[in-house]
């Protein structure tokens, strides 16, 4: 979704500022811009392709590690913050070329499909799944997860959802809901 919500936003300037009355404007010209934009965000092939990424410099390689651990620490759900981003601080420092572009790859999912997909709550898309970041991470989760009790996760395919009172089944526990 976040690389369709790009793709919305960089061309739908482009279309509005296009001017239909002028003679270069044609029906096809104005198709062409939309489609190559969605086509790089929706081709596995193409995004690692498109991708600018400059390691020649050590100036270039700080920069981009930075910004891909920013990107890894803040992205505003906690528990991939904590995930992702202990994992590309740990690893970033050894990733070549290919391992970064797989990173981008796995920063720009959407985060409850991300997060649902590591800890196993739902099966990940073929293209996420032979990714080799996600693939590290997903290990690390799953390695994470053993080391809990398993009344305290949820069942492969169940949506992990509780109430802070879903254990207590006493007396004093409520009729229904977190009351």
């Amino acid at each position: 979704m976040a690389s369709l919500r790009r793709a919305l936003l960089s061309t739908v300037p482009r279309i509005l500022s296009t001017n239909p009355t002028s003679s270069a404007a044609t029906p096809q010209s104005l198709h062409r811009p939309i489609l190559s934009s969605f086509s790089r965000f929706y081709s596995s092939n193409q995004i690692t392709q498109t991708l600018d990424i400059d390691l020649s410099t050590e100036e270039s390689r700080r920069r981009l590690h930075n910004r891909l651990l920013y990107r890894s620490k803040q992205r505003g759900y906690l528990e991939l913050d904590l995930v992702l981003g202990k994992w590309v601080e740990d690893h970033i420092q050894s990733m070549d070329e290919s391992g970064i572009k797989s990173l981008v790859h796995v920063l720009d999912l959407e985060n409850p499909d991300l997060w649902n997909w590591l800890t196993g709550q739902e099966q990940p898309p073929e293209a996420v799944n032979v990714n080799p970041v996600f693939v590290a991470v997903r290990e690390k989760v799953a390695k994470n997860l053993e080391k809990s009790a398993p009344e305290t996760r949820a069942t492969i395919g169940q949506s992990w959802v509780r109430g802070w009172d879903d254990v207590k089944k006493g007396r004093d526990s409520p009729i229904a809901g977190n009351q």
